[in-house]
């Protein structure tokens, strides 16, 4: 399970996820990720990822970030001509759309389109 955040002006981000492997599920591999971008220092993201294993002989792990847009990135494509705020807007899309490319092409391009609709109606892409 993947999951990404955006933390933008005064925004509040909560993400408490968590995978249940029930007892019997032996042999299950499961992996919890929550990425978080933060853009804003009046913004504020908590993060709550669980596992609950009931079974033996399972393979799970689990982790979350808190992250700012990298400075590296952004001054590379201002130095390219792009203004700041289209830089910021980019590299946050770029984010959001990090985990669709796993997915099969046609499904990533409809969840594509519903992604850059959200973000550009939350003013971040």
């Amino acid at each position: 399970l993947v999951w990404r955040g955006v933390g933008a002006d005064r925004s509040r981000v909560v993400f408490h996820g968590g995978i249940r492997i029930r007892a019997g599920a032996d042999g299950t591999d499961a992996r919890l990720s929550n990425k978080n971008l933060l853009l804003s220092s009046n913004a504020e993201i908590d993060t709550q990822p669980v596992l609950v294993i009931d079974a033996d002989e399972v393979q799970a792990a689990h982790g979350a970030t808190v992250g700012q847009l990298d400075d590296n990135a952004l001054f590379y494509l201002r130095s390219r001509g792009l203004p700041q705020e289209e830089a910021q807007r980019l590299l946050s899309a770029a984010f959001c759309h990090e985990p669709l490319r796993v997915l099969p092409p046609a499904l990533s391009a409809v969840l594509a389109l519903q992604l850059d609709r959200a973000l550009n109606s939350a003013g971040v892409a």
